[in-house]
This record gives structure tokens, sequence and C-alpha cells, in this order.
């Protein structure tokens, strides 16, 4: 077993597993070992956990899904994310981790599926024609008018109880920052209003990646404490926005001191942000 989590762990720590799984087997290596198997793990997984966490990706990758089609970048905070669906409340132990992941201020969840879509159903005449013969066109027409229902797993139309195979059964979202999850068990939909603070948030974001990049660039070390000027060039808001955040751009950058520059940087980082425009960075290591 302690073999075994050594070949777990080595990643995390090569050189001590190294040495342990060494001493333990007298193997050559434990990076020479396979990745070890679920059978070798004897961990109790617990079911209801992994189907809620199932949950959370799959709306995770919904609202992703929808801020590309949208072409709203993923650091760009937004107000709210809403997800309908029958068994929305085994996510609410989640939401925190769901804020995180879509980047919203806030999620609501609600059962109502009506809130935010609606089930279209369409016949399929080439399977339904040779059951039912010239009724079919009856059954086509009460769909149109909504003289269908849905009871479970089950389809009335007119009154006919339909096969699975005679229909198909959408969930359609009413607004188009919305997105169907798989097997039309709900819906996922973006509040996309981006306010002035949600915009200036967004562009603080943009510059603490720009400036990471930026040190890895410059080849500083992780724990270099850094002295950074920006230069927003002519764009106020950019510059209202970097006063507004200074405290968290100083405090993912590692940056003692965030200076706005006076006049245009001469040598620096170009940071580029979601709308083409760009942040000009001067980094310059402190030691104190």
């Amino acid at each position: 077993m302690l073999a075994t989590l050594c070949r777990v762990a080595a990643p995390l720590l090569p050189l001590t597993t190294d040495a342990v799984y060494r001493d333990l087997t007298g193997g050559d290596s434990v990076h020479l070992d396979h990745w070890p198997t679920s059978d070798e793990l004897p961990l109790d997984a617990d079911g209801d956990l992994v189907a809620s966490m199932d949950k959370v990706r799959t709306v995770a990758s919904a609202a992703s899904s929808i801020r590309k089609a949208q072409g709203i970048p993923t650091r760009q905070p937004l107000a709210q994310l809403l997800v309908a669906a029958p068994d929305v409340e085994a996510l609410r132990p989640f939401t925190s981790l769901l804020q995180d992941e879509a980047n919203v201020k806030s999620v609501e969840l609600t059962t109502d599926i009506g809130t935010a879509g609606e089930f279209v159903l369409q016949l399929v005449p080439a399977v339904l024609g040779p059951r039912v013969g010239k009724d079919v066109q009856t059954l086509i027409g009460a769909v149109k008018v909504g003289d269908w229902s849905r009871h479970g797993d089950r389809v009335l139309v007119a009154g006919r109880e339909m096969q699975p195979d005679e229909y198909t059964l959408r969930l359609v979202p009413r607004d188009g920052a919305a997105a169907s999850l798989p097997g039309n068990v709900g819906i996922v939909s973006l509040d996309l209003e981006v306010t002035p603070e949600l915009a200036a948030e967004g562009v603080a974001r943009a510059i603490v990646r720009g400036v990471n990049d930026a040190r890895r660039k410059q080849g500083l070390r992780v724990t270099d404490r850094i002295h950074l000027v920006l230069d927003p060039e002519h764009h106020d808001d950019v510059r209202a926005a970097i006063e507004r955040h200074k405290d968290y751009i100083g405090a993912e950058t590692l940056a003692l001191t965030v200076v706005i520059a006076d006049e245009r940087l001469t040598e620096a980082h170009r940071l580029e942000l979601s709308d083409g425009r760009a942040v000009y960075a001067s980094l310059t290591v402190r030691t104190t």
C-alpha cells in the first residue's frame, strides 16, 4: 500500500517518493512504474457526491459553451447563472464552486424549467405513417396546436400514447444566452449584461493574467515581489479600473506597489485586453 501511495504522490514529491519507493521495493525508480489502477487504490467512493460533481461539471461546461457562443471572455465576470432542472437542489451545496467555475456573482437554482425553456415535440412521419396510416396528419396537426402532453417518460398526442421511436422531444431555451443540459434534463442561462462595475473587474483580471505572463517571460521566481507600473494610454475606463482594483492586482501579481504611469512607457510588456486594446506594464523586482 505504501508503494502505491508513493506512485500516486510521485508527481508532487518526486525525490522523497522515489527514495521511499526504492527502499520499500528495491525497484529502480517510482517514476518508471505504471500509474496505479482503481483496483490498487481501495478508496470508498461516495456515489451521491460523484453524481453531484458530475452535475456541477455539466452545468459549468454548459455555461462555458454559452460564453463561447456569445463571445464573452472567460475572465469577464457576469452577474448571474440560472440553472433550471427538476433535481437542481443537488447543486445547492456547490453554488460557490459554480460561481468560481462560471465566473458569476450569484447562482440561482429553480425547479421550474418553464421559466427558462420549453419542450418542443416533433413527430417522425416515416415511422408513424405505416402504423397509423392517414391519421398521421391528424397527429401532426394536434402537435401544431399544442394538443399533446408529457407525463414522465410518456408522451400523449391527441389522446394517443406515442412510442419512443415515433417522436423527438427537445428542451429549447427561451433565451439565446442559454443552453440545454444533456438528456433534456434542464436549462442553464447566463445574464450577459456587463455593467461598468463588471467591465472594470474584467479589465483587472485581464491585467493580472498579462502581468503574470510577463513575470514568466522575464524569468522571475514565483516568490519575487515586484514594483509594477501600468500605462493605460488614453483609455480613461481602463485607468479607472486599475485605480479601483489596485489592491486586487497587487495581491494577484505579488506587486508591493502598483503605479499608473504619468507618461508613455518606452520599454514595457504589452498586455492585451479582451477587446483588443492594450495596457503596457513595467516590472521591477523589489528586494524589500
